[in-house]
């Protein structure tokens, strides 16, 4: 395979622990109630157009987009709309929800459920466009960003890259992996759809080396395809954000507080790519994915395809049911991913995994003084100083934190991963980002 490319700047190797490759996709069953909340994605939460009492169908609309970077909500299931309420969601916020009672599974007619791989793609750029956007199709890799907006770069931009997005370099997680595996072709599709939408020649698809099955299957699938190739990379955390991977695959750096098109990318993770395979192809909107569950005291660690909306405690029956041992369960990945107040918060469009930690490994360290070893700063794939943009966050000293691009943290823990003293580096980087972000929309508005 030669040298394996890779990003530069930090980075760490986490253990891997992907306890769940290899388990095939099971389909979970369909809940007796879903809570679909309205702020699935970056941007305006989604507005509903349905109200109580109402019937609604498997990929019905209940939610029109809140602004320009929002996402259309359609419904997961068949059923009556028993409220629309204040409901906890991964976040630990009360946002507004569609509750939904199911009956049956009645789907609207002009999806297309069959299994049949197609291929002919007859659609302008703009009606490709149109249809993801009508399909509400979110980025699935976890940043929710509503994938038209990205297909529409700003006025003078344009992209020469694709890059698709099948690194997974969360530790646990291995929901793309098997994605890759099951739904390769389909991914193939869904990456020439996003071709001619961008008007692009080239596109690229990035797999870490510790998936050669994953690799090996897409490469001889984009062999069949002009202008579309897989790029193997090295293992090294965090590759997946989307800076790393557009240096690693075409030494590009994305200026700071710029967007990936500045340097003529555009990136779109894998199961985003499935999704618009299916939105454009098959008529049907985004209301399930593909989520991994898994820890080391779980009896099955999972691949499941879930509809949005169910609550994560099914997800977790279905993989054996809750250990006495497990001391946190985490919505996302332990790099990235939150602490979850309860198992009743609902699967939503960017939840790629669930995983439930033992007593023993859930407990933080305490804390102790720097001592200025300044590892952290090492493994910064963003070049920051995280000890710096850390006490500046503790201090209140928002608008010195965001001279120092607190902005331009990726969130990827790496910072704290590595420190010995244990301090809560990114809590404290994402506080500061919340408080550079408020001043940033004030300043705005003025």
């Amino acid at each position: 395979m030669g040298l394996l490319k890779t990003f530069v700047l930090g980075g760490i190797h986490p253990p891997e622990n992907k306890l769940s490759a290899g388990q095939p996709v099971r389909t979970l069953k369909v809940p007796d109630q879903v809570v679909v909340p309205m702020g699935q994605n970056l941007g305006a939460p989604s507005k509903p157009v349905v109200k109580r009492g109402d019937k609604v169908k498997t990929g019905q609309l209940i939610a029109e987009a809140g602004g320009f970077i929002s996402a259309r909500i359609h419904s997961p299931v068949s059923g009556t709309v028993f409220k629309i309420d204040q409901v906890m969601d991964m976040s630990g916020y009360r946002r507004t929800a569609v509750i939904i009672k199911v009956d049956g599974d009645e789907w609207m007619e002009d999806i297309d459920r069959s299994d049949t791989l197609v291929t002919e793609i007859n659609f302008s750029p703009e009606e490709i466009i149109e249809k993801v956007k009508d399909a509400g199709i979110v980025g699935m890799g976890g940043a929710t960003f509503p994938t038209h907006v990205k297909l529409m770069p700003p006025p003078g931009k344009s992209a020469d890259y694709l890059l698709i997005n099948g690194v997974e370099c969360e530790p646990y997680l291995t929901a793309d992996h098997q994605l890759m595996l099951e739904k390769g072709a389909e991914i193939i599709v869904g990456t020439r759809l996003l071709m001619k939408a961008l008007k692009v020649k080239k596109a690229v698809i990035g797999i870490e080396n510790n998936k050669p099955d994953a690799i090996r299957q897409m490469t001889e699938l984009a062999a069949k395809e002009e202008g579309i190739t897989v790029q193997p990379l090295k293992v090294k955390y965090p590759q997946g954000g989307e800076k790393q991977l557009i240096k690693a695959v075409t030494g590009r750096e994305v200026p700071s507080g710029k967007l990936p098109v500045e340097v003529g990318c555009v990136v779109q993770n894998v199961g985003t790519t499935f999704a618009v395979y299916e939105a454009v192809m098959k008529n049907k909107p985004l209301i399930e994915r593909v989520v991994t569950v898994t820890g080391k005291a779980l009896s099955n660690p999972s691949n499941l395809k879930v509809r949005i909306g169910t609550p994560i405690k099914f997800l977790v029956e279905e993989a054996g049911g809750l250990p006495e041992d497990t001391g946190k369960v985490i919505g996302g990945g332990p790099m990235m991913g939150k602490a979850l107040a309860t198992l009743d918060v609902p699967v939503v469009k960017g939840t790629s995994g669930v995983l439930l930690m033992r007593e023993a490994e859930s407990h933080r360290l305490p804390e102790s003084p720097c001592i200025r070893c300044s590892k952290c700063t090492q493994v910064c794939p963003m070049g920051l100083e995280p000890f710096l943009l850390s006490r500046l966050s503790r201090m209140g000293r928002f608008e010195d934190a965001e001279k120092e691009k607190v902005m331009d943290c990726i969130e990827c823990g790496s910072c704290q991963y590595t420190c010995p003293a244990h301090i809560p580096l990114l809590d404290y980087l994402r506080l500061g980002k919340n408080k550079v972000g408020a001043l940033i929309r004030a300043r705005s508005k003025k």
